[in-house]
C-alpha cells in the first residue's frame, strides 16, 4: 500500500506537466484598438500631452511590434488602403476580406466565424467596448456578419444616404430573406456578455416584422440595457449588459478652440503667380479646450473598468476596446479630438494592464486598424529661412504646446469634405506575456493567430 502512494504521485505530476496551459488556468485576452491610430497620430498625441520627450503608457510596454494592413476588392484583387471594417474583420477572423464588409468574405457574402464567438462557443465570457456606435464597423466585425458596414439598423438595411451619396443596401440580410437581420439586430441576438459604447439610435426603432424595438428584443434576449454613466457602477454580477449612451458615436474629450478644425492657408495674390513671391497667411494657432459635451459621458476608461468587472471569472474571457474617434475625428480634420480620443485609449490601457498585472494569463494587446490622413509638418517651412513663403496645399492647425511651440497638423488626402485613410502599417503593442508570441513584423490576420493560440492552443 505504501509503495503505491509514489506511483500515484509521479503519475499525478505526469498529467499536470503534459496537461495545456490552458486547462490550468483562465485565459483572457484585452484588444485595445486605437482606430485610425497610426505613429503619427501617436506622436502628435504625445507631443500635446505630454511634450516631445514625454511617454505615452503605450510607449512603456515591453512588446513593440508593427502589423501590415492586408485589403483586397470584391475580385481579390490586392489593393494598398483599408477601411475599418475590413481591417477589424482581418483582426476579428484572420482572414483578408474587401473594405465594408463586417465579417464576410469578398464576392460572395459567405460569413467568417470571429474570435468573439469562437470564445463563446468555447465557454468564455466576451464583450466589446467603444466610443463609437456599438454598431460601428469595428465592434460590429466581432459580432455581426454583414456585406455592407452602413446597415446598422432595420431602416439602413434597405440602403442609406450619406454625405450626398447614397449607399448600396443589404436585403438580403433581413429577416424576411432568410437573413440575420442588420447588425443591431444581431446584436441584440448575441450571446455577448457586455457590449458598451454609442448607438442607441439604432435600437430604439422597430425590429423587422415586430411590434417591439431593437431595444425591447435585445432586454427579452437577456441584456440589461443601460444609458447612464452611472450605471456601470451598480451593475449585478452576472447580468449581460447593453449601454448606449449616445445616440450614435460619443462625445470626444477635446475639441478645438471654439471647436475650429483645420484651416487652409491664404496665399496672396502675387504668391498665386509665383511661389518665390508675396506672402501666405497661416490659420492663428490655437489649443485644444474641453468638449462640453463630454462630461455626460463615460470615459473609455470607466467602460473598460466596468467590463472586466463583469467578464471576469474562472473560464477566461475576450473583451475588444476601441477609442474609434481618433479616426472619426482625423476625417474631419479635427487633431484636438484625436488627440483626447488617443488619451483615452492611453487611459483604458492603464485600466487593462492593472488587471493582468502579474497575471501570466491575461495578454494585453494594443495595435490600430489603419492609418490616417493627419500628418506632423513643419509650423513654418524650411524654405521661408531663405525668403519664399512656401505652405501646404492641404488644411493646416497650428497647435500651441505646453513647451512654447507651435505644431502643425496638417491634412492633405483628397480635395472632399471627408478625409481618407492611409496605406501605412500600424503599430502593435503587448504587455510582457506577449513576448515570444509576437514576431517583429505581422499582418493583421496573424493578430488573430495570436490571440487564438494563446486562448485555445494550435491549430491542428
Amino acid at each position: 500500500m505504501l509503495g503505491a502512494v509514489p506511483h500515484t504521485l509521479i503519475r499525478l505530476l505526469l498529467v499536470l506537466v503534459l496537461l495545456p496551459a490552458q486547462a490550468l488556468a483562465a485565459r483572457n485576452v484585452i484588444l485595445l484598438i486605437g482606430d485610425g491610430m497610426d505613429d503619427v497620430q501617436i506622436t502628435i498625441a504625445r507631443n500635446y500631452l505630454l511634450g516631445a520627450e514625454g511617454r505615452l503608457l503605450m510607449d512603456e510596454l515591453p512588446v513593440r511590434s508593427a502589423a501590415q494592413v492586408l485589403t483586397v476588392d470584391e475580385r481579390g484583387r490586392r489593393i494598398y488602403v483599408a477601411d475599418s471594417a475590413n481591417t477589424a474583420t482581418s483582426i476579428a477572423t484572420g482572414e483578408v476580406t474587401s473594405r465594408g464588409r463586417i465579417a464576410s468574405a469578398a464576392g460572395s457574402d459567405r460569413s467568417i466565424e470571429t474570435i468573439l464567438e469562437q470564445a463563446e462557443a468555447a465557454g468564455l465570457r466576451t464583450g466589446l467596448v467603444s466610443t463609437a456606435s456599438v454598431t460601428d464597423a469595428t465592434p460590429a466585425s466581432f459580432v455581426a456578419h454583414m456585406s455592407v458596414r452602413t446597415c446598422e439598423d432595420p431602416e439602413s438595411i434597405h440602403g442609406v444616404k450619406r454625405y450626398g451619396i447614397v449607399l448600396p443596401h443589404c436585403r438580403q440580410y433581413t429577416r424576411a430573406n432568410g437573413g440575420p437581420g442588420s447588425i443591431s439586430e444581431q446584436i441584440a441576438d448575441a450571446d455577448v456578455d457586455v457590449v458598451l459604447g454609442g448607438g442607441s439610435k439604432h435600437f430604439d426603432m422597430p425590429a423587422e416584422g415586430d411590434t417591439r424595438t431593437v431595444r425591447q428584443v435585445a432586454e427579452d434576449s437577456g441584456f440589461t440595457v443601460i444609458s447612464l454613466a452611472e450605471d456601470l457602477n451598480d451593475l449585478p454580477a452576472d447580468a449581460r449588459v447593453l449601454g448606449l449612451f449616445s445616440p450614435s458615436t460619443m462625445p470626444v474629450r477635446l475639441r478645438g478652440e471654439d471647436d475650429r478644425s483645420a484651416e487652409r492657408p491664404q496665399p496672396s495674390w502675387l504668391n498665386q503667380l509665383h511661389p518665390y513671391l508675396g506672402k501666405v497667411d497661416m490659420p492663428d494657432p490655437m489649443r485644444c479646450e474641453p468638449e462640453p459635451a463630454f462630461a455626460e459621458m463615460p470615459g473609455l476608461a470607466d467602460m473598460t473598468r466596468a467590463a472586466l468587472r463583469q467578464l471576469d471569472n474562472d473560464e477566461g474571457f475576450f473583451l475588444m476596446v476601441e477609442s474609434a474617434s481618433i479616426d472619426k475625428q482625423a476625417h474631419e480634420r479635427k487633431a484636438c479630438g484625436s488627440i483626447g480620443e488617443l488619451q483615452q485609449l492611453d487611459e483604458a490601457l492603464a485600466v487593462a494592464l492593472e488587471f493582468a498585472d502579474g497575471d501570466d494569463d491575461t495578454l494585453v494587446l494594443v495595435t490600430s486598424d489603419h492609418g490616417h490622413a493627419a500628418q506632423l509638418i513643419p509650423a513654418t517651412s524650411l524654405f521661408a529661412n531663405y525668403g519664399a513663403p512656401v505652405y501646404s496645399p492641404g488644411m493646416v492647425v497650428l497647435l500651441e504646446t505646453d513647451e512654447e511651440a507651435l505644431m502643425g497638423v496638417n491634412y492633405a488626402t483628397n480635395s472632399f469634405p471627408y478625409e481618407e485613410h492611409t496605406g501605412t502599417q500600424v503599430p502593435l503593442f503587448a504587455n510582457e506575456v506577449g513576448e515570444g508570441l509576437i514576431p517583429s513584423l505581422v499582418t493583421q490576420p496573424e493578430i488573430y493567430d495570436i490571440m487564438h493560440e494563446f486562448l485555445f492552443g494550435k491549430s491542428d
